[in-house]
């Protein structure tokens, strides 16, 4: 799954990525699906999961973008400043499962994103 702040703006840095990292594994855990690769980029985020089929993953996104953007500006005020609109996250959203890639290349193309 992928998905960017609003405008694109390189907010995510700082305490605000530390924060979103510590963030995401309790909402994972909260809805019961495991997070796998994550990394945060200043403006977007690459996260890959694992859940129970019974979990759609738009379900998954949105319990993640929801939650997280909610408690982002609870905790950075100051992130509003950066963005109009009161909306932390762009509305878009990719999701793609894995069945036609190995999982160790999605793993590679993750951690490759911040070189």
């Amino acid at each position: 799954m992928v998905w960017s702040t609003k405008y694109r703006r390189p907010v995510l840095t700082g305490w605000v990525e530390r924060g979103l990292k510590n963030l995401l594994p309790k909402i994972a855990k909260r809805y019961d699906f495991q997070i796998k690769y994550l990394e945060i980029m200043p403006d977007h985020v690459h996260v890959f999961v694992t859940s129970h089929p019974q979990h759609a993953p738009s379900k998954l996104y949105k319990a993640m973008k929801g939650i997280s953007g909610k408690l982002l500006f609870k905790h950075y005020p100051h992130l509003r400043h950066y963005l109009w609109g009161g909306k932390l996250w762009n509305p878009s959203t990719f999701v793609e499962t894995i069945g036609h890639i190995s999982e160790q290349t999605v793993k590679k193309y993750i951690e490759d994103q911040k070189s």
